[in-house]
């Protein structure tokens, strides 16, 4: 199971790297929206909310509706979605996986998250959760978008962490 899960990981991190140097962001990158198929191959999926990026950043109309258990917080605040906005979805994506499906920030509603978030608090490690996993996921979590890892950096990673 762990190495399926691991599998999983750097699957998607590849593809959110191929958006990545199409200057795409997904906007709604989360378990529900990652289809996966036969050995394993992974896709994302729901591009609904996705938009080509200029200037690194995409500034949403304060009306679009987020998710924002799933949102990094300057984009839920602020709708400046980036790919670095993506990435901290991807550590609540592989919150999600390590959890075994658990809803992140349970039973919390969104203005809690987005408090909890503002005050520093991150997610706490899943249960059976690899230590090197979860260091990725508070990298994801940084709270300067530029902190953040990229995309390409997060597959070399997720490759590493499955062998």
């Amino acid at each position: 199971m762990r190495q399926f899960k691991h599998k999983l990981n750097h699957k998607v991190a590849e593809g959110m790297a191929y958006l990545e140097d199409r200057n795409i962001v997904h906007r709604d990158l989360a378990a529900r929206n990652i289809l996966v198929g036969d050995d394993l191959v992974c896709k994302v999926a729901d591009f609904g909310l996705a938009r080509i990026i200029k200037d690194s950043v995409y500034t949403a109309s304060r009306s679009t509706k987020i998710p924002v258990r799933w949102t990094a917080p300057e984009a839920a605040i602020y709708q400046r979605f980036s790919v670095k906005s993506d990435v901290w979805s991807f550590g609540v994506l592989l919150y999600e996986m390590m959890s075994r499906g658990k809803m992140p920030y349970e039973g919390k509603s969104n203005k809690e998250v987005l408090d909890l978030l503002s005050s520093g608090f991150r997610l706490p490690c899943p249960t059976r959760c690899p230590q090197n996993i979860y260091r990725i996921m508070m990298d994801c979590w940084a709270a300067e978008p530029s902190k953040r890892p990229s995309f390409h950096a997060l597959h070399k990673v997720m490759v590493e962490a499955s062998q």
